[in-house]
Protein backbone atom coordinates (compact mmCIF):
# COMPACT_ATOMS: atom_id res chain seq x y z
CA UNK A 1 0.00 0.00 0.00
CA UNK A 2 1.01 4.13 -0.09
CA UNK A 3 1.53 5.72 2.95
CA UNK A 4 0.66 8.89 0.49
CA UNK A 5 -2.99 9.05 0.33
CA UNK A 6 -5.34 12.18 -0.62
CA UNK A 7 -6.50 13.99 2.34
CA UNK A 8 -10.18 13.61 3.22
CA UNK A 9 -12.40 17.12 2.79
CA UNK A 10 -14.95 17.28 4.87
CA UNK A 11 -16.63 19.67 2.58
CA UNK A 12 -16.72 18.27 -0.47
CA UNK A 13 -17.30 14.67 1.01
CA UNK A 14 -20.55 15.68 2.70
CA UNK A 15 -21.91 17.37 -0.94
CA UNK A 16 -20.93 14.38 -2.34
CA UNK A 17 -23.03 12.43 0.08
CA UNK A 18 -25.93 14.33 0.24
CA UNK A 19 -25.78 14.47 -4.06
CA UNK A 20 -25.89 10.31 -3.73
CA UNK A 21 -28.20 9.76 -1.61
CA UNK A 22 -30.65 12.32 -2.41
CA UNK A 23 -30.52 10.73 -6.07
CA UNK A 24 -30.91 7.35 -4.31
CA UNK A 25 -33.75 8.52 -2.23
CA UNK A 26 -35.64 9.81 -5.48
CA UNK A 27 -34.52 6.57 -7.46
CA UNK A 28 -36.11 4.66 -4.59
CA UNK A 29 -39.21 7.06 -4.37
CA UNK A 30 -39.97 7.21 -8.18
CA UNK A 31 -39.92 3.60 -8.35
CA UNK A 32 -42.22 2.93 -5.56
CA UNK A 33 -44.65 5.21 -6.97
CA UNK A 34 -44.71 3.49 -10.20
CA UNK A 35 -45.03 0.40 -8.46
CA UNK A 36 -48.03 1.45 -6.55
CA UNK A 37 -49.83 2.84 -9.48
CA UNK A 38 -49.41 -0.60 -11.25
CA UNK A 39 -51.02 -2.24 -8.11
CA UNK A 40 -53.01 -0.28 -6.08
CA UNK A 41 -54.26 2.24 -8.99
CA UNK A 42 -54.63 6.29 -8.35
CA UNK A 43 -54.41 5.68 -4.34
CA UNK A 44 -51.06 3.82 -4.62
CA UNK A 45 -49.27 7.55 -4.56
CA UNK A 46 -51.06 8.31 -1.73
CA UNK A 47 -50.24 5.00 -0.22
CA UNK A 48 -46.34 5.63 -0.46
CA UNK A 49 -46.54 9.07 0.72
CA UNK A 50 -48.22 7.79 4.06
CA UNK A 51 -45.69 5.16 4.13
CA UNK A 52 -43.00 8.28 4.00
CA UNK A 53 -44.94 10.49 6.90
CA UNK A 54 -44.88 7.06 8.58
CA UNK A 55 -41.34 6.68 8.84
CA UNK A 56 -40.53 10.41 8.90
CA UNK A 57 -43.29 9.87 12.01
CA UNK A 58 -41.22 6.74 13.69
CA UNK A 59 -37.39 8.61 13.33
CA UNK A 60 -38.42 11.28 15.23
CA UNK A 61 -40.18 9.92 17.62
CA UNK A 62 -37.93 7.34 18.32
CA UNK A 63 -36.89 6.18 22.01
CA UNK A 64 -33.47 5.86 23.83
CA UNK A 65 -34.57 3.65 26.11
CA UNK A 66 -36.30 1.11 23.95
CA UNK A 67 -33.52 1.35 21.43
CA UNK A 68 -30.94 0.62 24.72
CA UNK A 69 -32.96 -1.93 26.08
CA UNK A 70 -32.88 -4.06 22.60
CA UNK A 71 -29.42 -3.54 22.33
CA UNK A 72 -28.93 -5.19 26.00
CA UNK A 73 -31.09 -8.10 24.36
CA UNK A 74 -28.70 -8.18 22.00
CA UNK A 75 -25.88 -8.56 23.47
CA UNK A 76 -26.89 -11.17 25.84
CA UNK A 77 -28.09 -13.24 22.59
CA UNK A 78 -24.51 -12.61 21.26
CA UNK A 79 -23.26 -13.95 25.09
CA UNK A 80 -25.60 -17.02 24.96
CA UNK A 81 -24.18 -17.81 21.21
CA UNK A 82 -20.57 -17.95 22.39
CA UNK A 83 -19.49 -14.95 20.67
CA UNK A 84 -17.10 -13.86 23.76
CA UNK A 85 -14.89 -17.01 23.31
CA UNK A 86 -13.33 -15.74 20.09
CA UNK A 87 -10.80 -14.03 22.62
CA UNK A 88 -9.80 -17.50 23.81
CA UNK A 89 -9.00 -18.60 20.00
CA UNK A 90 -6.91 -15.21 20.01
CA UNK A 91 -5.47 -15.79 23.09
CA UNK A 92 -4.26 -19.69 22.09
CA UNK A 93 -3.11 -17.98 19.21
CA UNK A 94 -0.53 -15.27 20.56
CA UNK A 95 0.86 -17.85 22.90
CA UNK A 96 2.30 -19.84 19.93
CA UNK A 97 3.28 -17.72 17.75
CA UNK A 98 6.05 -16.82 18.89
CA UNK A 99 7.55 -20.63 17.85
CA UNK A 100 6.85 -19.60 14.00
CA UNK A 101 7.96 -15.84 13.91
CA UNK A 102 11.52 -15.66 12.64
CA UNK A 103 13.77 -14.12 15.70
CA UNK A 104 17.03 -13.80 13.70
CA UNK A 105 15.57 -10.95 11.45
CA UNK A 106 16.37 -7.45 12.28
CA UNK A 107 14.88 -5.80 14.74
CA UNK A 108 12.87 -3.61 12.54
CA UNK A 109 11.57 -6.55 10.31
CA UNK A 110 10.73 -8.16 13.74
CA UNK A 111 8.75 -5.44 14.60
CA UNK A 112 6.87 -5.80 11.79
CA UNK A 113 6.13 -9.59 12.03
CA UNK A 114 4.67 -8.84 15.42
CA UNK A 115 2.86 -5.85 14.42
CA UNK A 116 1.27 -7.52 11.20
CA UNK A 117 0.51 -10.82 13.00
CA UNK A 118 -1.73 -8.92 15.99
CA UNK A 119 -3.36 -6.58 13.81
CA UNK A 120 -4.44 -9.44 10.87
CA UNK A 121 -5.61 -11.56 13.52
CA UNK A 122 -7.43 -9.30 15.21
CA UNK A 123 -9.07 -8.42 11.99
CA UNK A 124 -9.73 -12.09 10.88
CA UNK A 125 -11.08 -13.22 14.02
CA UNK A 126 -13.26 -10.13 14.46
CA UNK A 127 -15.20 -9.73 11.01
CA UNK A 128 -16.46 -13.22 10.40
CA UNK A 129 -18.18 -13.39 14.23
CA UNK A 130 -19.69 -10.03 13.70
CA UNK A 131 -20.50 -11.04 10.11
CA UNK A 132 -22.73 -14.10 11.19
CA UNK A 133 -24.38 -12.40 14.57
CA UNK A 134 -25.23 -9.49 12.44
CA UNK A 135 -26.85 -11.68 9.14
CA UNK A 136 -28.32 -14.44 11.61
CA UNK A 137 -30.07 -11.97 14.40
CA UNK A 138 -32.93 -10.91 12.80
CA UNK A 139 -34.01 -14.44 10.47
CA UNK A 140 -33.63 -16.53 13.53
CA UNK A 141 -36.23 -14.22 15.34
CA UNK A 142 -38.62 -14.55 12.80
CA UNK A 143 -37.88 -18.61 12.52
CA UNK A 144 -38.22 -18.69 16.25
CA UNK A 145 -41.13 -16.27 16.89
CA UNK A 146 -39.46 -14.50 19.85
CA UNK A 147 -39.49 -11.49 17.21
CA UNK A 148 -43.09 -11.14 18.22
CA UNK A 149 -42.66 -10.37 21.81
CA UNK A 150 -41.07 -6.88 20.91
CA UNK A 151 -43.37 -5.85 17.67
CA UNK A 152 -46.25 -6.26 19.96
CA UNK A 153 -45.44 -3.83 22.47
CA UNK A 154 -44.77 -0.06 21.58
CA UNK A 155 -41.20 -0.91 19.48
CA UNK A 156 -40.90 0.88 16.17
CA UNK A 157 -39.44 -1.17 13.46
CA UNK A 158 -36.58 1.41 13.22
CA UNK A 159 -35.78 1.07 16.61
CA UNK A 160 -35.38 -2.73 16.28
CA UNK A 161 -32.99 -2.51 13.73
CA UNK A 162 -30.86 0.53 15.59
CA UNK A 163 -30.92 -1.85 18.65
CA UNK A 164 -29.31 -4.01 16.98
CA UNK A 165 -26.68 -2.57 15.23
CA UNK A 166 -25.90 -0.78 18.64
CA UNK A 167 -25.81 -3.71 20.72
CA UNK A 168 -23.55 -6.00 17.43
CA UNK A 169 -21.52 -2.84 17.99
CA UNK A 170 -20.88 -3.04 21.56
CA UNK A 171 -20.08 -6.47 21.05
CA UNK A 172 -17.83 -6.04 18.15
CA UNK A 173 -16.11 -2.89 20.86
CA UNK A 174 -15.67 -5.55 23.66
CA UNK A 175 -13.90 -8.08 21.44
CA UNK A 176 -11.86 -5.78 19.21
CA UNK A 177 -10.54 -3.84 22.36
CA UNK A 178 -9.95 -7.27 24.61
CA UNK A 179 -8.06 -8.56 21.41
CA UNK A 180 -6.37 -4.99 20.94
CA UNK A 181 -5.00 -4.73 24.56
CA UNK A 182 -3.38 -8.32 24.67
CA UNK A 183 -1.98 -7.95 21.41
CA UNK A 184 0.01 -4.89 22.61
CA UNK A 185 1.20 -6.58 25.57
CA UNK A 186 2.14 -9.57 23.54
CA UNK A 187 3.89 -7.19 20.90
CA UNK A 188 5.68 -5.49 23.63
CA UNK A 189 7.13 -8.95 24.86
CA UNK A 190 7.64 -10.19 21.34
CA UNK A 191 9.91 -7.90 20.18
CA UNK A 192 13.80 -7.77 20.85
CA UNK A 193 14.94 -4.81 23.68
CA UNK A 194 16.23 -3.26 21.14
CA UNK A 195 13.63 -2.65 18.57
CA UNK A 196 12.60 0.78 18.24
CA UNK A 197 8.72 1.00 18.56
CA UNK A 198 8.20 4.15 17.28
CA UNK A 199 4.86 5.84 15.07
CA UNK A 200 7.06 8.63 12.35
CA UNK A 201 5.12 11.45 11.17
CA UNK A 202 6.07 12.27 7.87
CA UNK A 203 5.48 15.44 5.44
CA UNK A 204 5.65 14.52 1.71
CA UNK A 205 6.16 16.97 -0.76
CA UNK A 206 5.31 17.25 -4.13
CA UNK A 207 8.39 15.32 -6.85
CA UNK A 208 9.40 16.24 -10.46
CA UNK A 209 12.98 16.01 -12.26
CA UNK A 210 15.71 17.37 -13.84
CA UNK A 211 16.83 15.70 -17.26
CA UNK A 212 20.96 15.40 -18.02
CA UNK A 213 20.90 18.93 -19.28
CA UNK A 214 18.88 20.71 -16.34
CA UNK A 215 15.83 20.99 -17.84
CA UNK A 216 12.11 20.04 -15.71
CA UNK A 217 10.54 16.75 -16.84
CA UNK A 218 7.29 14.67 -14.91
CA UNK A 219 10.01 11.62 -14.93
CA UNK A 220 12.81 10.37 -14.27
CA UNK A 221 14.67 7.63 -16.61
CA UNK A 222 13.59 4.44 -17.32
CA UNK A 223 16.09 1.67 -16.55
CA UNK A 224 14.02 -1.26 -17.95
CA UNK A 225 12.16 -1.83 -14.89
CA UNK A 226 8.70 -3.19 -15.89
CA UNK A 227 6.63 -0.99 -12.20
CA UNK A 228 7.32 2.28 -13.00
CA UNK A 229 6.55 3.42 -9.58
CA UNK A 230 10.68 5.18 -9.14
CA UNK A 231 12.05 6.98 -11.48
CA UNK A 232 15.93 7.51 -11.89
CA UNK A 233 18.53 10.40 -11.94
CA UNK A 234 21.31 9.56 -13.75
CA UNK A 235 24.83 9.97 -11.53
CA UNK A 236 27.35 12.30 -12.29
CA UNK A 237 25.52 14.96 -14.62
CA UNK A 238 22.45 17.85 -13.59
CA UNK A 239 19.75 14.92 -13.72
CA UNK A 240 18.37 15.23 -10.27
CA UNK A 241 14.80 14.94 -8.49
CA UNK A 242 13.33 18.12 -7.12
CA UNK A 243 10.63 18.05 -3.89
CA UNK A 244 8.89 20.64 -2.78
CA UNK A 245 8.02 20.19 1.16
CA UNK A 246 5.68 22.78 2.67
CA UNK A 247 7.13 24.62 5.36
CA UNK A 248 4.55 26.29 7.74
CA UNK A 249 6.18 26.00 11.05
CA UNK A 250 9.53 27.59 12.04
CA UNK A 251 11.55 24.82 13.87
CA UNK A 252 15.15 24.37 14.76
CA UNK A 253 15.86 21.39 13.05
CA UNK A 254 14.76 19.45 9.91
CA UNK A 255 15.20 16.07 9.59
CA UNK A 256 14.92 14.40 6.34
CA UNK A 257 14.47 10.83 5.70
CA UNK A 258 14.48 8.56 2.37
CA UNK A 259 14.45 4.98 1.18
CA UNK A 260 16.15 5.48 -2.41
CA UNK A 261 17.05 2.75 -4.85
CA UNK A 262 20.14 1.97 -6.32
CA UNK A 263 20.77 0.97 -10.23
CA UNK A 264 24.41 0.26 -11.09
CA UNK A 265 25.70 -0.15 -14.47
CA UNK A 266 28.85 -1.28 -13.57
CA UNK A 267 30.16 -2.80 -9.88
CA UNK A 268 31.75 1.15 -8.78
CA UNK A 269 33.95 1.40 -5.79
CA UNK A 270 34.07 -1.56 -3.82
CA UNK A 271 32.75 -1.60 -0.36
CA UNK A 272 30.85 1.52 -0.71
CA UNK A 273 27.62 2.64 -1.87
CA UNK A 274 26.58 5.35 -4.19
CA UNK A 275 27.16 8.88 -3.19
CA UNK A 276 23.67 11.00 -2.65
CA UNK A 277 24.07 14.80 -1.91
CA UNK A 278 20.97 17.59 -1.34
CA UNK A 279 21.13 20.76 -2.01
CA UNK A 280 18.67 23.66 -0.57
CA UNK A 281 17.50 25.99 -3.41
CA UNK A 282 14.83 29.17 -3.21
CA UNK A 283 14.66 29.98 -6.82
CA UNK A 284 13.21 32.79 -6.27
CA UNK A 285 16.88 34.66 -4.78
CA UNK A 286 18.65 31.93 -7.07
CA UNK A 287 20.26 30.66 -3.76
CA UNK A 288 21.60 26.85 -4.23
CA UNK A 289 22.39 25.57 -0.81
CA UNK A 290 25.22 22.40 -0.74
CA UNK A 291 24.60 19.55 1.60
CA UNK A 292 27.24 17.10 2.79
CA UNK A 293 27.36 13.84 0.89
CA UNK A 294 26.40 10.31 1.97
CA UNK A 295 26.65 7.05 0.89
CA UNK A 296 22.98 5.31 0.20
CA UNK A 297 21.28 2.93 2.32
CA UNK A 298 19.87 1.20 -0.46
CA UNK A 299 18.25 -1.12 2.57
CA UNK A 300 17.44 0.95 5.02
CA UNK A 301 16.44 4.84 5.77
CA UNK A 302 18.46 7.42 5.24
CA UNK A 303 18.51 9.87 7.83
CA UNK A 304 19.91 13.97 7.48
CA UNK A 305 19.53 16.23 10.08
CA UNK A 306 19.21 19.86 8.88
CA UNK A 307 20.30 22.73 11.60
CA UNK A 308 18.29 26.04 11.08
CA UNK A 309 21.79 28.03 10.78
CA UNK A 310 23.61 26.11 7.66
CA UNK A 311 27.23 26.49 6.83
CA UNK A 312 28.49 26.07 3.38
CA UNK A 313 30.89 27.03 0.45
CA UNK A 314 29.16 28.52 -2.04
CA UNK A 315 31.08 27.60 -5.30
CA UNK A 316 29.87 30.59 -7.36
CA UNK A 317 31.31 33.25 -4.96
CA UNK A 318 34.30 31.15 -3.94
CA UNK A 319 33.36 31.61 -0.23
CA UNK A 320 32.62 30.00 2.98
CA UNK A 321 28.45 31.03 3.99
CA UNK A 322 26.00 30.75 6.61
CA UNK A 323 22.10 31.18 5.44
CA UNK A 324 19.56 30.65 7.81
CA UNK A 325 17.06 27.89 6.61
CA UNK A 326 13.71 29.51 7.15
CA UNK A 327 14.67 33.13 6.59
CA UNK A 328 16.99 32.40 3.46
CA UNK A 329 16.03 29.48 2.12
CA UNK A 330 12.49 28.36 2.49
CA UNK A 331 10.67 30.37 -0.13
CA UNK A 332 6.50 31.13 0.27
CA UNK A 333 6.59 28.47 2.70
CA UNK A 334 7.91 25.98 0.53
CA UNK A 335 11.33 24.33 1.13
CA UNK A 336 12.71 22.78 -2.24
CA UNK A 337 15.30 20.11 -2.03
CA UNK A 338 17.12 18.99 -4.98
CA UNK A 339 18.23 15.17 -4.87
CA UNK A 340 21.62 14.26 -7.15
CA UNK A 341 23.42 11.21 -7.38
CA UNK A 342 27.21 11.63 -7.58
CA UNK A 343 28.65 8.84 -9.03
CA UNK A 344 28.80 8.41 -13.31
CA UNK A 345 27.28 6.19 -15.01
CA UNK A 346 24.90 4.64 -11.80
CA UNK A 347 21.30 5.81 -11.17
CA UNK A 348 19.03 6.53 -8.31
CA UNK A 349 15.51 5.79 -8.03
CA UNK A 350 12.72 7.24 -6.05
CA UNK A 351 9.41 8.47 -5.87
CA UNK A 352 7.21 10.45 -4.34
CA UNK A 353 6.41 8.70 -0.76
CA UNK A 354 10.26 7.96 -0.97
CA UNK A 355 11.66 10.63 1.17
CA UNK A 356 9.78 12.97 3.72
CA UNK A 357 10.12 15.51 6.46
CA UNK A 358 10.04 13.79 9.58
CA UNK A 359 8.24 15.24 12.32
CA UNK A 360 8.52 14.49 15.91
CA UNK A 361 7.82 11.17 16.73
CA UNK A 362 4.09 9.97 18.05
CA UNK A 363 3.93 7.23 20.67
CA UNK A 364 3.84 3.73 18.92
CA UNK A 365 0.73 2.71 21.25
CA UNK A 366 -1.26 5.93 19.81
CA UNK A 367 -0.81 4.37 16.41
CA UNK A 368 -1.54 1.14 17.30
CA UNK A 369 -4.61 1.61 18.63
CA UNK A 370 -5.68 3.93 16.05
CA UNK A 371 -5.19 0.77 13.83
CA UNK A 372 -7.48 -1.22 16.29
CA UNK A 373 -10.08 1.33 15.69
CA UNK A 374 -9.92 0.47 12.11
CA UNK A 375 -10.89 -2.82 12.71
CA UNK A 376 -13.56 -1.93 14.81
CA UNK A 377 -14.79 1.01 12.04
CA UNK A 378 -14.84 -1.90 9.78
CA UNK A 379 -16.77 -4.61 11.96
CA UNK A 380 -19.43 -1.62 12.50
CA UNK A 381 -19.84 -1.26 9.01
CA UNK A 382 -20.24 -5.14 8.19
CA UNK A 383 -22.85 -5.13 11.21
CA UNK A 384 -24.80 -2.50 9.42
CA UNK A 385 -24.86 -3.90 5.77
CA UNK A 386 -25.67 -7.61 7.88
CA UNK A 387 -28.30 -5.99 9.64
CA UNK A 388 -29.91 -4.13 6.92
CA UNK A 389 -29.74 -6.95 4.78
CA UNK A 390 -31.02 -9.74 7.35
CA UNK A 391 -34.29 -7.80 7.08
CA UNK A 392 -35.36 -9.02 3.39
CA UNK A 393 -33.38 -12.39 3.18
CA UNK A 394 -32.29 -14.68 4.84
CA UNK A 395 -29.39 -15.71 7.07
CA UNK A 396 -27.42 -17.52 4.47
CA UNK A 397 -28.33 -15.33 1.65
CA UNK A 398 -27.51 -12.53 4.34
CA UNK A 399 -24.29 -14.03 5.01
CA UNK A 400 -23.15 -13.78 1.26
CA UNK A 401 -24.03 -10.80 0.25
CA UNK A 402 -22.00 -9.35 2.98
CA UNK A 403 -19.19 -11.23 2.47
CA UNK A 404 -19.61 -10.06 -1.37
CA UNK A 405 -19.45 -6.74 -0.46
CA UNK A 406 -16.42 -7.30 1.82
CA UNK A 407 -14.85 -8.92 -0.58
CA UNK A 408 -15.42 -6.38 -3.66
CA UNK A 409 -14.88 -3.69 -1.28
CA UNK A 410 -11.26 -4.97 -0.39
CA UNK A 411 -9.88 -6.69 -2.93
CA UNK A 412 -11.51 -5.82 -6.38
CA UNK A 413 -12.41 -2.32 -6.44
CA UNK A 414 -9.14 -1.68 -8.77
CA UNK A 415 -9.77 -4.58 -11.20
CA UNK A 416 -13.30 -3.11 -11.64
CA UNK A 417 -11.65 0.32 -12.33
CA UNK A 418 -9.60 -1.42 -15.15
CA UNK A 419 -12.53 -3.25 -17.01
CA UNK A 420 -14.51 -0.01 -16.78
CA UNK A 421 -11.81 2.37 -17.83
CA UNK A 422 -10.65 -0.34 -20.23
CA UNK A 423 -7.36 -0.47 -19.17
CA UNK A 424 -7.87 -4.21 -18.72
CA UNK A 425 -7.53 -5.67 -22.08
CA UNK A 426 -9.77 -8.83 -23.11
CA UNK A 427 -13.08 -6.71 -23.04
CA UNK A 428 -16.71 -7.94 -20.56
CA UNK A 429 -17.26 -11.17 -19.89
CA UNK A 430 -19.05 -12.51 -23.39
CA UNK A 431 -15.98 -11.06 -25.32
CA UNK A 432 -13.79 -13.03 -23.03
CA UNK A 433 -15.41 -15.99 -23.25
CA UNK A 434 -15.40 -15.49 -27.32
CA UNK A 435 -11.41 -14.90 -27.28
CA UNK A 436 -11.06 -17.89 -25.20
CA UNK A 437 -13.04 -20.57 -26.81
CA UNK A 438 -11.24 -19.29 -30.63
CA UNK A 439 -8.02 -18.63 -28.69
CA UNK A 440 -7.50 -15.50 -29.74
CA UNK A 441 -5.00 -12.89 -27.93
CA UNK A 442 -6.41 -10.01 -26.05
CA UNK A 443 -4.06 -8.19 -27.87
CA UNK A 444 -6.03 -8.79 -31.73
CA UNK A 445 -8.65 -7.35 -32.98
CA UNK A 446 -12.25 -8.48 -33.46
CA UNK A 447 -13.59 -8.68 -36.26
CA UNK A 448 -16.17 -5.95 -37.64
CA UNK A 449 -19.63 -8.06 -38.15
CA UNK A 450 -22.66 -7.64 -36.31
CA UNK A 451 -22.13 -10.77 -34.11
CA UNK A 452 -19.03 -8.73 -32.30
CA UNK A 453 -21.23 -5.87 -32.44
CA UNK A 454 -23.74 -7.61 -30.57
CA UNK A 455 -21.61 -8.74 -28.25
CA UNK A 456 -19.85 -5.46 -27.22
CA UNK A 457 -23.31 -3.78 -26.80
CA UNK A 458 -24.62 -6.70 -24.58
CA UNK A 459 -20.91 -6.34 -22.19
CA UNK A 460 -21.92 -2.35 -22.29
CA UNK A 461 -24.70 -3.51 -20.45
CA UNK A 462 -22.34 -5.46 -17.52
CA UNK A 463 -19.87 -2.83 -17.40
CA UNK A 464 -23.11 -0.63 -16.85
CA UNK A 465 -23.87 -2.66 -13.54
CA UNK A 466 -20.22 -3.13 -12.82
CA UNK A 467 -20.35 0.62 -12.66
CA UNK A 468 -23.15 0.88 -10.77
CA UNK A 469 -21.04 -1.61 -8.43
CA UNK A 470 -17.60 0.01 -8.24
CA UNK A 471 -20.08 3.41 -6.80
CA UNK A 472 -22.05 1.55 -4.28
CA UNK A 473 -19.59 -0.31 -2.65
CA UNK A 474 -16.63 1.96 -0.92
CA UNK A 475 -13.17 1.04 -0.98
CA UNK A 476 -12.52 -0.86 1.96
CA UNK A 477 -9.03 -1.14 2.41
CA UNK A 478 -8.80 2.45 4.29
CA UNK A 479 -9.94 0.48 7.03
CA UNK A 480 -6.72 -1.41 7.13
CA UNK A 481 -4.20 0.39 8.84
CA UNK A 482 -2.07 -2.46 9.87
CA UNK A 483 0.75 -1.61 7.48
CA UNK A 484 1.18 2.09 8.51
CA UNK A 485 2.36 1.31 12.00
CA UNK A 486 3.91 -2.11 11.23
CA UNK A 487 6.14 -0.03 9.15
CA UNK A 488 6.82 2.69 11.75
CA UNK A 489 4.36 5.25 10.73
CA UNK A 490 1.52 7.25 12.57
CA UNK A 491 -2.24 6.21 11.13
CA UNK A 492 -2.45 9.82 9.71
CA UNK A 493 -6.52 11.34 10.67
CA UNK A 494 -6.97 13.12 7.67
CA UNK A 495 -6.15 10.34 5.13
CA UNK A 496 -7.45 7.45 6.98
CA UNK A 497 -9.11 7.98 10.12
CA UNK A 498 -11.30 10.80 9.01
CA UNK A 499 -12.20 9.18 5.53
CA UNK A 500 -12.70 5.37 7.95
CA UNK A 501 -15.38 7.43 10.14
CA UNK A 502 -16.98 9.04 7.51
CA UNK A 503 -17.43 5.71 5.36
CA UNK A 504 -18.95 4.66 8.76
CA UNK A 505 -21.39 6.94 9.32
CA UNK A 506 -22.43 7.70 5.29
CA UNK A 507 -23.58 3.87 5.05
CA UNK A 508 -25.24 4.14 8.48
CA UNK A 509 -27.90 6.24 7.76
CA UNK A 510 -28.81 4.48 4.25
CA UNK A 511 -28.69 1.35 6.07
CA UNK A 512 -31.40 2.55 8.50
CA UNK A 513 -33.69 3.82 6.27
CA UNK A 514 -33.71 0.64 4.01
CA UNK A 515 -33.85 -1.97 7.14
CA UNK A 516 -36.49 0.06 8.39
CA UNK A 517 -39.01 -0.12 5.08
CA UNK A 518 -37.57 -3.67 4.76
CA UNK A 519 -38.51 -4.53 8.21
CA UNK A 520 -41.80 -2.81 7.87
CA UNK A 521 -43.21 -4.31 4.28
CA UNK A 522 -42.27 -7.72 5.90
CA UNK A 523 -44.61 -10.39 6.43
CA UNK A 524 -43.10 -11.74 9.54
CA UNK A 525 -44.87 -14.62 9.97
CA UNK A 526 -43.09 -15.95 7.21
CA UNK A 527 -40.34 -18.77 7.34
Amino acid sequence: MTFDHAPFLFGPALLHWVLVFGCFAGIVFSVSVLIALGVYGASGPTAVMGRVWQGLHDFLGISPRRIWAISLLTIKEAVRRKALFVFVVFASLVMFAGWFLESDLRADLQVKNAVSFALTTISWLTLPVVLLLSCWGLPEDIRLRSIHTIVTKPVRRNEIVMGRILGFSIVASLIVSMMGVVGYVWIRRQVPNNAELICRVPVYGELSFLDREGNLTDKGVNTGDIWEFRSYVEGGTRSSAVYKFPMDKVTDNVRFESRFEAFRTHKGRIGQSLLVRYVLVNPTKGLRVPLGSFEVAEFGLNEKDVDRQISFFDEDKNDNRTVDLFDDVVDQNTLTVEVQCLDAGQYLGMARPDMFIRMPDRSFVVGYFKAVVGVLLLSIFLISIGVTSSTFVKGPVSILLTFTVLLVGQGFREFMLKLITGEQKGGGPIESWYRLITHMNDTLQLPDNFGVKLMQSIDNLFMGGLWLVQHLIPDLSYFVMSPYVANGFDVPWSTAMAKCIAMTVGYLVPCLLVGYYSLTLRELEAK
